[in-house]
């Protein structure tokens, strides 16, 4: 790619650009000369350092042990990485990330932070906007802070529609739902199902979300196609709390939850689908 200058002022991603230029010539090295050496292509560096790629995390991991940076590019991903996500639901990205309890329903899809990679891309791809592994980098990189030190505890009831809803194909769902049974493992990760059979329910309305914090007031969060609704509402949240605590009456145990993933799991997304396409056990 043609080399242009950079206003590092214009976006997070224009600035990494234009810091790994000029860190990549402090060096003395060649674009194919630094690609060789963090194991990418000298294009891949390239479009990098003109801002028409996002650089991932790894990435910028590596860039840093090349470039003997002290970490520079590492910190800068995250900035760059959440600025890939839409302007409107940065701010909620943001409280996320801060946010001590994490409460979430979803109507359709798995939530966000326990997507596996393939089905994000396949979940994002249906509208293709030119940045689809953007996108999705800024979604992985979001799941990091349920891999942190003090990681939030979350507690995520997912409509049994969410394990039928076929996003990406049958080994994109079995992937995702064989992922969910591994998180079902941690700590302070808990995963229940609402099933068919609740009815009509308090969730009804769709999607949201109930962020707690360790000295701010909570928040309830909801969203549109179009862009995301946040409050601290006292009497939003409290209707929010009094929502979620009659949704987790009527899902099913964690353990039962587990146990039905499992087998919609082998049932509907199996190795050996049957003559109708649909899986085996």
């Amino acid at each position: 790619m043609r080399s242009r200058e950079l206003d590092p002022s214009a976006s997070p991603l224009d600035y990494y650009g234009y810091e790994l230029r000029r860190a990549r010539e402090a060096a003395g090295l060649t674009l194919a000369q630094l690609g060789s050496i963090v194991f990418c292509t000298g294009s891949l560096i390239g479009q990098i350092e003109c801002a028409a790629k996002v650089p991932q995390r790894e990435f910028s991991e590596r860039v840093d042990a090349a470039l003997g940076t002290d970490g520079l590019f590492s910190r800068l991903a995250g900035l760059v990485l959440r600025s890939q996500l839409p302007s409107w639901f940065q701010p909620y990205a943001e409280m996320e990330a801060r946010a001590a309890y994490i409460s979430s329903f979803q109507a359709q899809l798995v939530d966000g932070l326990l997507q596996t990679e393939a089905y994000a891309r396949a979940l994002l791809s249906t509208r293709d906007n030119g940045n689809v592994d953007g996108m999705v980098a800024a979604r992985l990189e979001r799941q990091r802070i349920l891999d942190g030190e003090h990681p939030p505890v979350t507690w995520v009831v997912l409509s049994e529609a969410t394990l039928y809803q076929e996003i990406g194909g049958r080994e994109v769902m079995r992937a995702q739902l064989a992922h969910l049974l591994n998180l079902q493992k941690r700590t302070w990760l808990d995963i229940q199902v609402l099933p068919f059979s609740a009815g009509a329910h308090t969730g009804s309305m769709g999607t949201f979300y109930l962020l707690r914090f360790e000295k701010d007031p909570g928040i309830v969060y909801t969203e549109d196609f179009v862009q995301g609704h946040m409050t601290a509402n006292p009497e939003a949240l409290k209707e929010g709390s009094v929502r979620y605590d009659h949704l987790q009456a009527a899902a099913h145990s964690i353990d039962d939850s587990a146990a039905l993933i499992a087998r919609v799991m082998e049932e509907r997304y199996g190795n050996d689908p049957g003559p109708d396409g649909q899986g085996v056990a």
